[in-house]
């Protein structure tokens, strides 16, 4: 007898629509959530009312609000998750709107199975959506919905939960996003292994030509096609690098009307609302760790905290990695996966796969909710492989967070409640040099290509050994030379501050 205080994931729900498809119905961001909670609340196939049932809710933060200087363009429900809730008849205690971070799904999963756990909870929700390929698309026709709704009531603002991801230096040199910050970390890792860029470009293609079938057999993909690595690989007008050294098909991508759910309950409740046990998945471990700032890091190339998360999660459920039959690691790039593969050693085509929908540049994923999608692939892999484990990487920041669930329709027991585990960041972070310095030495760069043109950004040591960045002089024909031939690491750099306050080096 499963003890009535267990956490059981009970429904899983996705919903997505393609621009310009029969059915295209250019939804907001909250009608997608509520249809995915929806399709949630059937797949549970209680004979009872769950909705009502629902005592806490979290609305994932959309990537239109995830910082303090967007501004949604059609504007939005002042309570976001009661918007949601209320689609469904659900009237929950807690409202919650979370925090930014591709991890923060996972992790608030690992939240609500503590409370129902310990008697706080009994039926709890973590539901995410984005619109942005809808909102693109009106903008482009000059339409302007109203997309905004009063619904009031008691809301939890977790905040936006960026204060450390604000990497200043870098911003200030050009590295104002994920792309030009994660390929840092990518050609870090390229350095350590001695490859060219084109030798590079091709394990990403490699990697991720896996991921395009899984995409293609994905009925919520937003780009469901399969593609050659070679394809992946090779630069050209439709592909082209945004920054070194990723061409534009293997980036995360952000252009997907996507939403998913779940609907997580005590073992209690679940057989009060009559909902069968064969469609439980037990929760055998969820970790959350911190990774130290970027500038910060030791190695460049390597994520510990990634490591520690997974290992954690797996020693907590008893498993080795060899032992999970199901598997998706976090892929906004190619860097959070070889990191994983290059712990393991995995191959990257490894017969289980490494992703369960096709991978965010492929499936697609904005913002903060891909994972939820990927748990929910997970739910329903293991309920129809009974006996299995699924495991789930979710990923948050510049592999600044990450959280690790495993999943299985074998019973998990919860009478400890430790199940769920934040882990302590480490303290071994190297000193940032603040003062101007006059030379450098590169360790990773990357030519970031933005609108208002290009910056070669790299990131070194100056010579009291403290990490230090800049940007490379690229009207300096030695130094873009070295730049764009893609071997920078190791040179000496001459420094100085320009008017802007930037750290400008050149070929010493």
């Amino acid at each position: 007898m499963i003890a009535n205080n267990t956490p059981v994931i009970i429904g899983v729900g996705q919903y997505s629509e393609r621009v310009g498809e029969p059915d295209y119905a250019a939804l907001s961001y909250m009608d997608l959530a509520g249809r995915a909670l929806q399709v949630a609340i059937d797949d549970c196939a209680a004979t009872g009312e769950v909705a009502p049932a629902i005592d806490t809710l979290a609305c994932i933060r959309q990537f239109e609000i995830s910082r303090a200087d967007r501004d949604p363009p059609f504007g939005g429900p002042d309570n976001r998750p009661r918007a949601i809730a209320r689609r469904v008849g659900a009237d929950p205690r807690r409202a919650i709107l979370s925090t930014t971070g591709g991890q923060t799904n996972q992790q608030l999963l690992g939240e609500f199975a503590t409370a129902i756990a310990a008697g706080e909870s009994e039926v709890a929700v973590v539901v995410g959506s984005e619109a942005i390929s809808t909102a693109l698309a009106l903008v482009a026709k000059g339409e302007s919905p109203d997309w905004s709704e009063e619904v009031g009531g008691e809301l939890e603002d977790h905040g936006f939960g960026v204060e450390g991801l604000l990497e200043m230096d870098l911003f200030a040199h050009g590295a104002t996003g994920a792309i030009p910050l994660y390929a840092l970390c990518e050609n870090a890792r390229r350095a350590e292994l001695g490859k060219n860029v084109d030798e590079y470009r091709r394990d990403i293609g490699e990697l991720f030509e896996p991921f395009t079938k899984v995409a293609a057999a994905n009925t919520h993909a937003a780009a469901p096609v399969e593609r050659s690595a070679e394809e992946l690989a090779t630069v050209t007008e439709r592909n082209r690098i945004v920054a070194e050294p990723y061409p534009r098909m293997t980036v995360a991508r952000d252009q997907v009307n996507q939403a998913a759910a779940i609907i997580v309950a005590s073992a209690g409740k679940a057989r009060e609302l009559g909902v069968p046990e064969e469609r439980w998945v037990h929760i055998h471990a969820i970790t959350k760790a911190e990774e130290l700032p970027l500038m910060e890091r030791p190695d460049l190339a390597r994520n510990p905290a990634t490591i520690a998360s997974l290992e954690r999660a797996l020693g907590r459920a008893g498993k080795t990695l060899g032992e999970i039959r199901y598997l998706d690691f976090y892929s906004c790039f190619a860097i959070p996966v070889f990191d994983v593969v290059d712990h393991f050693g995995l191959a990257v085509d490894d017969p289980r796969g490494l992703t369960l929908t096709g991978g965010l540049p492929f499936f697609g994923g904005a913002g903060n909710n891909y994972s939820a999608h990927a748990i929910c692939e997970a739910v329903k892999r293991v309920r129809d492989d009974r006996g299995s484990f699924a495991l789930v990487g979710a990923n948050g920041g510049w592999m600044s967070k990450y959280s690790t669930g495993i999943y299985s329709t074998e019973p998990a027991d919860w009478s400890a409640n430790d199940r769920y585990e934040k882990l302590p960041m480490a303290d071994n972070g190297l000193p940032r040099g603040s003062a101007p310095f006059e030379e450098a030495t590169v360790e990773t760069y990357t030519i970031n290509h933005a609108k208002t043109g290009s910056d070669a950004v790299f990131i070194g040591r100056n010579p009291a050994g403290e990490r230090v960045c800049g940007n490379a002089d690229l009207s300096h024909q030695p130094t873009r030379e070295l730049f764009e031939g893609g071997e920078p690491f190791g040179a000496k750099l001459a420094v100085r501050r320009d008017e802007r306050g930037r750290n400008i080096g050149r070929v010493a």
